[in-house]
């Protein structure tokens, strides 16, 4: 399966855990991150400061945070088709920890 390639412009937070992605094509995805804030990359996310730092990092073309997190651009620009896998993966994660 080919990976899809793709790479983000700008980003924007719309409001708190909500971001606004434009990819290099032009195509914008509004991205709700809340459902996926927490283990030890994400949950630090819930602080609403760093989770306003998030910015562009132009060598990957991703969006990326202080902390280290960051997501597959790819994943970002069909969020659609992967927002409820992701956020199921992080409920499971607060289940069993």
């Amino acid at each position: 399966m080919k990976h899809l390639i793709v790479k983000v412009k700008s980003v924007a937070v719309l409001e708190l855990y909500k971001i606004n992605v434009v990819f290099e094509d032009n195509t914008e995805q509004i991205v709700d991150l809340e459902p996926l804030l927490s283990g030890p990359m994400y949950g630090p996310l819930k602080d609403s400061s760093l989770f306003k730092a998030v910015k562009v990092d132009p060598e990957v073309g991703t969006i990326i945070w202080p902390n280290g997190a960051d997501f597959d651009p790819a994943t970002l620009y069909k969020w659609d088709v992967y927002k409820n896998e992701l956020a199921e993966r992080a409920l499971q994660w607060n289940l069993n920890k």
